[in-house]
């Protein structure tokens, strides 16, 4: 049997009008996230790395409907995402965030202190595998909600090998930046090097993913690609 025709399928695309009412039909987001977003834009090229506003609400419903207490937030960067996983977590929850640098540490710490969560989220500088394999030693499997994977991609399979067995049975595994501005189709269309190398290993990442049968996997297309994957 063959698959629906594109005629068949239902899809919009998504241009700066689409997003602008998909924004706005959309419960405004927290204070403290909006003006996260607006000095994150602020910081130059890098400000791509962030996640869009509509998704970092998104992100607030999933902890809150998880009634979160352990968060792991892969990839810090100005706090956006830590930021919203702590505006939803369960009273007495944490946020354990992690990156390589302490760059943008001071626009992350004045946001979550404006927000008054900053004593729910805590910085680790340093790879991320030493965080996922600190959290495991101290406290076991099955002691997560949610792992939140955003940083660097050629690492992506080794952060979900030590990401799942963190997860209590109904956690969520998040991983962004999926789609990789549709270079996963086709990696050989992306500029050689790191990106192309990139689009190939997040290729053979989607597909692990969708493959472990310790999940249940679905990817969305949430601004570059989010998959959400369950344990189960």
């Amino acid at each position: 049997m063959t698959g629906p025709s594109d005629a068949e399928v239902k899809h919009v695309t998504v241009d700066a009008a689409v997003r602008d009412y998909l924004v706005r039909s959309c419960t405004p987001p927290h204070p403290a996230v909006r003006k996260l977003a607006e000095r994150t834009a602020e910081v130059g090229d890098a400000a791509g790395m962030a996640v869009p506003i509509e998704q970092a609400s998104f992100m607030t419903m999933l902890a809150a409907l998880l009634a979160a207490k352990t968060v792991v937030d892969v990839g810090t960067f100005t706090g956006l995402s830590a930021l919203s996983f702590a505006l939803g977590l369960a009273p007495g929850g944490r946020v354990v965030t992690c990156d390589v640098t302490d760059q943008w540490q001071e626009i992350a710490q004045e946001h979550w202190a404006a927000a008054g969560v900053a004593d729910r989220i805590e910085f680790r500088r340093g790879p991320a595998t030493r965080t996922l394999r600190a959290l495991a030693e101290a406290g076991g499997p099955g002691t997560v909600d949610l792992v939140f994977i955003d940083a660097d991609k050629m690492n992506y399979p080794t952060y979900h090998e030590l990401a799942v067995p963190l997860l209590r049975p109904g956690g969520l595994l998040m991983a962004d930046n999926v789609l990789l501005d549709g270079f996963v189709v086709d990696p050989a269309s992306a500029e050689p090097g790191l990106a192309r190398r990139s689009a190939e290993r997040l290729r053979e990442f989607n597909a692990t993913l969708a493959a472990d049968d310790r999940l249940d996997a679905v990817m969305l297309p949430i601004a570059d690609g989010l998959t959400i994957a369950r344990r189960k």
